[in-house]
């Protein structure tokens, strides 16, 4: 079970942390990753990390703004998102895959947590 929070309205160039709390059976996840969506688009990949050893991966749009982590041994994976953009109000959603330690693919992930809403003023 995945659950994020941290959602908020901010200005535009602001920063905001995003969380996301595991439970259950977490030691069989091979990665997590952030995602996000706005109405009446497909879900979008943000940002992903292997959970063994910590390598990350991001979407061109928000490659040096925002950071993703993890700490194993609280279970938790964090998205820190400096200078926020307008652009990047949406529903962002934590995610967990068993077999794939690096992939951005939606359908590659197996849970998913509820979301959480990021709105960025301009």
């Amino acid at each position: 079970q995945l659950q994020a929070c941290g959602g908020g309205l901010v200005q535009a160039g602001d920063s905001l942390t995003l969380s996301c709390a595991a439970s259950g059976r977490t030691l069989g996840l091979a990665s997590m990753g952030w995602f996000r969506q706005t109405p009446g688009e497909e879900r979008e990949f943000v940002a992903g990390i292997s959970r063994r050893y910590g390598n990350t991966y991001y979407a061109d749009s928000v490659q040096d703004r925002f950071t993703i982590s993890r700490d194993n041994a609280k279970n938790m994976m964090y998205l820190q998102m400096d200078n926020l953009k307008p652009d990047d109000t949406a529903v962002y959603y934590c995610a967990a895959s068993l077999a794939h330690s690096r992939t951005s693919v939606a359908t590659n992930y197996r849970y998913w947590g509820q979301g959480t809403q990021v709105t960025v003023s301009s």
